[in-house]
């Protein structure tokens, strides 16, 4: 029996090696969207917002951020954000006074709720912006979020 299970497995892996040789297989990573790589090395706000395409952001009401008022340790601020904009496909995260300003990029597709719950660091008091896309329009909200101990070190 452990002779059979071997030379099924071994039949298996050699089957799956054949077929991403073939190119019939690719790794999920390749299957991943494009992201702003330029966006996230930006080292200011403007080049971090450009870089990430942003254009022309109007401010809304229907963009929501939940976040603390004051985190008392940056290295771990919870955020939430919700987009009731119909159409979002896109959200973004930037911390005015981080290092590197963009701290995540989200896609949102096949009618996916837009809500986002995570957890960013931020060096210092700053204002936290969040961008959302939709039908190719940008929307931006934000928030000041006071930080005592800061949690972005270089």
């Amino acid at each position: 029996m452990v002779r059979r299970a071997l030379l099924r497995a071994a039949v298996a892996g050699s089957g799956i090696a054949a077929a991403f040789a073939a190119g019939l297989l690719v790794p999920l990573r390749v299957l991943a969207g494009e992201w702003p790589k330029a966006a996230f090395e930006a080292r200011d706000v403007a080049t971090a917002l450009d870089q990430a395409g942003v254009t022309n952001p109007a401010t809304t009401e229907n963009l929501l951020i939940r976040a603390p008022e004051i985190a008392e340790n940056g290295a771990q601020v919870p955020i939430e954000i919700t987009s009731n904009i119909p159409g979002t496909q896109s959200i973004f995260i930037f911390v005015d006074k981080n290092p590197q300003p963009l701290a995540g990029s989200f896609e949102f597709m096949n009618g996916a709720e837009p809500f986002i719950s995570t957890r960013i660091k931020m060096g210092e008091t700053s204002n936290l912006r969040v961008v959302a896309n939709a039908g190719g329009k940008y929307f931006m909200v934000s928030q000041e979020v006071k930080v005592t101990i800061g949690g972005c070190g270089e």
